[in-house]
This record gives C-alpha cells, sequence and structure tokens, in this order.
C-alpha cells in the first residue's frame, strides 16, 4: 500500500494506482509482466534475466507467484540501451549503473540518459587489428595498442576494438613522436579519477539546478539545453586546464 492524501492507494499489475485521481491515464505508470517488459523496450527474456543477475535490473515485483516490472526497470533497462550504444562495455556499464542509487526515481535515470546523449556524435567504431592498422596507415604492435589505449583512442572488446575516429592520427602521430608508454598510463590514471570526480560534480549541478526548470528531461527542449552545453563544457574544462598548467609552470620545481 501506498499512502496517498488520507486515502490509500495500492499498485496494481495493468492498472497503475487504485484510488481516485491516481492514474495518469496513460499507463506509463502501471506494472508489467515479462512479456510486456520485453515487448516495451525490444529485449529478450533471456536478456532481462541475464541483466538482472548481473546486477544491471533490479528483481521483478513479486505479487504471488507473478513477478512484475516498474517504469523504473523500464527506465534502467532504456540507460543500458543508451549506455550500450555508446560503446561501453558490460563491465563498464556495470560500474555506471552500480553507482545510481536504488531509490532513483525514473526521471532521475532520464535525465542520465539524456546528459549521455550529447556526445553520440563521437560514438567510436568497432574495428579488427588489420582494419585499425588500414585506418592508422602503419602496422601497430602490442605495445602500440596498449599506449593509445591508455591514451583513450581505442577500446578492447574481445578480439576487436571500439576507436574513437577523431582521435586516431592523434594517437598514431604521438606514437611516431615516440611517446612512452608508461607516461600515457600515468596520465590515463589522472583522467580517469578527476574525470570520474568532475562528471559526478558536474551531474549534481544539472540535476539539481537545471533540470527542475524543465518539466521532461527527454524533451527535445531539455536534449538541445544539454546539446548546446557540450562544446562551453569541453571549452571550460580546455580552459581550466590551460590555466592550471600555467600556474604550475611558474611555481619553483622541487630539488
Amino acid at each position: 500500500m501506498v499512502k496517498g492524501e488520507g486515502r490509500a492507494t495500492e499498485v496494481t499489475p495493468g492498472g497503475g494506482r487504485s484510488g481516485d485521481g491516481a492514474r495518469k491515464g496513460d499507463g506509463s505508470d502501471r506494472l508489467l509482466t515479462l512479456a510486456e517488459l520485453t515487448e516495451r523496450v525490444g529485449i529478450t527474456v533471456r536478456t532481462v534475466r541475464f541483466y538482472t543477475t548481473k546486477g544491471l535490473l533490479p528483481p521483478p515485483i513479486r505479487r504471488g507467484r507473478s513477478g512484475y516490472y516498474s517504469p523504473q526497470h523500464v527506465a534502467r533497462l532504456e540507460l543500458v540501451q543508451e549506455l550500450q550504444s555508446h560503446g561501453f562495455t558490460l563491465s563498464a556499464i556495470e560500474r555506471y549503473v552500480a553507482g545510481i542509487p536504488a531509490d532513483a526515481t525514473p526521471e532521475d535515470i532520464a535525465l542520465a540518459r539524456t546528459m549521455l546523449a550529447p556526445w553520440q556524435s563521437d560514438l567510436p567504431v568497432e574495428m579488427d587489428h588489420a582494419q585499425l592498422e588500414t585506418k592508422a596507415g602503419r602496422p601497430l604492435s602490442d605495445d602500440d595498442v596498449a599506449t593509445m589505449q591508455a591514451l583513450g583512442v581505442l577500446r578492447r572488446r574481445g578480439s576487436s576494438y571500439l576507436v574513437a575516429g577523431n582521435q586516431l592520427a592523434i594517437g598514431v602521430r604521438l606514437l611516431e613522436l615516440g611517446f612512452p608508454r608508461e607516461v600515457a598510463v600515468a596520465a590515463a590514471t589522472v583522467y580517469r579519477e578527476h574525470g570520474e570526480q568532475m562528471a559526478k560534480e558536474l551531474y549534481d549541478v544539472i540535476q539539481e539546478k537545471l533540470a527542475p526548470l524543465y518539466d521532461d528531461p527527454q524533451s527535445e527542449h531539455f536534449r538541445e539545453v544539454m546539446e548546446r552545453l557540450k562544446p562551453l563544457s569541453v571549452g571550460g574544462l580546455v580552459s581550466a586546464y590551460e590555466a592550471a598548467v600555467a600556474r604550475a609552470a611558474r611555481r619553483p620545481r622541487r630539488r
């Protein structure tokens, strides 16, 4: 039972909440059977069960012997699909989803999806090793690949690679200039640690200060705001980085 304003309402399979004025009318808040969920999201029963065992999806809501799925389940599955479209590996998706609170609402999860959407133009391209060498215009040793992986130019996916095509030429040129792998690895650690913290803080700002100004985080209006924000965010990061480097260069070196 879910207590409303002086009246008890109940979430019911196939019918949203019972009680006066509790239904949305569009059926979007009702519980779904497993078959309805797979049809709604466009995945198989086997995939739903696999995601549940991996912790990407909470267990179904039990009503007697039957299991049902809520709007939160739908939102989480759509987020997983969004992450997959960005080329995230399963382990990366697991880490990302693990950071979402268990009590996150469908609106919270939709906001996470919207924040990912502006970066879709930079989706990586999947290549095997031969295709990667053709695109790079030169042979690539295992050490070369490891260096570019540390630089963020590519990621391994089984026997193939997910390659950021707009960065490949930069990575190849760094290899030609003798850029050391150990520096790439050390830099990658810095990027990852500070990038995760920056992403969390920026997400909090958008969630708390920007998203409440809009009715629907999935609306075209809000998506355009996020799209326009992307180049400004990148430019702001670059400017902050350049200023920090300049300050660091002015400091006396330790002996």
